[in-house]
């Protein structure tokens, strides 16, 4: 395998190409590193070519792929690099990797959206759990000042405590008025 960073003789060629044979041509070519692709048609999009809905494919599949890499990295899970370029697939290859791609993507989003429905409900709960501690700890303290005195000692303190309350501005109502 040649290099593109050293001397090399190098000659400018166009190639015609069978359009069933062009596939097979190019991936030939590229596996051997050997030929670097000139763009004759600089002003033509992409999606005004011969080939745009290969095109298209390949943008979208490469989009999943950078979503997915995206993830990995935001978990911090290791990736195998092995430093190969792997063989360019086959077409009906592509149609395998496409609808793998879709289902990994399908189920990412899923587990992403499930993640943040637990969080959410975890952070409801927990409220939950600290509304409820306050509530009983308000009602046990109320409960063992009734047990220590009488009723009109028990409603002033309850006065005195919602008028606490107010001063705050939080607005307690008391059960017994």
């Amino acid at each position: 395998m040649g290099s593109l960073y050293r001397s090399e003789e190098m000659c400018l060629a166009q190639l015609f190409l069978q359009t069933e044979a062009a596939y097979t041509c190019v991936a030939e070519l590229g596996e051997l590193g050997l030929v670097q692709f000139r763009d004759l048609n600089p002003d033509v999009s992409a999606f005004q070519r011969k080939f745009v809905n290969e095109v298209r494919r390949c943008d979208e599949m490469e989009r999943k792929l950078r979503f997915l890499e995206r993830e990995i990295k935001r978990d911090a899970i290791p990736m195998l690099d092995t430093g190969e370029n792997p063989d360019a697939p086959q077409p009906r290859e592509m149609i395998d990797l496409e609808a793998t791609f879709e289902k990994l993507e399908n189920e990412l989003r899923e587990v992403n959206q499930n993640e943040e429905m637990l969080k959410k409900n975890f952070s409801e709960l927990t409220e939950l759990k600290h509304i409820l501690r306050k509530t009983q700890q308000f009602f046990e303290e109320d409960c063992w000042f009734s047990k220590c005195c009488s009723w009109e000692k028990w409603r002033k303190f309850q006065k005195k405590k919602e008028r606490k309350y107010q001063e705050k501005g939080q607005g307690m109502t008391t059960i017994l008025k």
